[in-house]
């Protein structure tokens, strides 16, 4: 590898602000705040969503679905519901 043409590798700390969740990964990324844990200093990256925090990766969004569904449903039938049909 040729010198000083590649970024600096290096462990840098995500945080997700909705969750509150920190996890660190190594990254090329520079960040002007740094968090200090289990007394080494890293870079901070905060991330709107992650897997902890997006619908897709926690059901949240599956559940929405099915909601819809059983809504639709309801909403459909709910005029049936009082008619009786007789027999003849």
């Amino acid at each position: 590898m040729k010198e000083s043409i590649h970024p600096e590798y290096r462990e840098v700390v995500f945080l997700d602000q909705q969750t509150g969740n920190k996890f660190i990964s190594r990254s090329t990324l520079h960040s002007r705040e740094t968090i200090e844990i289990d007394g080494t200093s890293y870079p901070l990256f905060k991330c709107d969503v992650t897997s902890e925090s997006h619908p897709f990766y926690t059901g949240a969004q599956t559940r929405l679905v099915e909601t819809g569904r059983v809504e639709k449903f309801r909403a459909r039938f709910a005029r049936t519901a009082g008619t009786v049909k007789s027999a003849s």
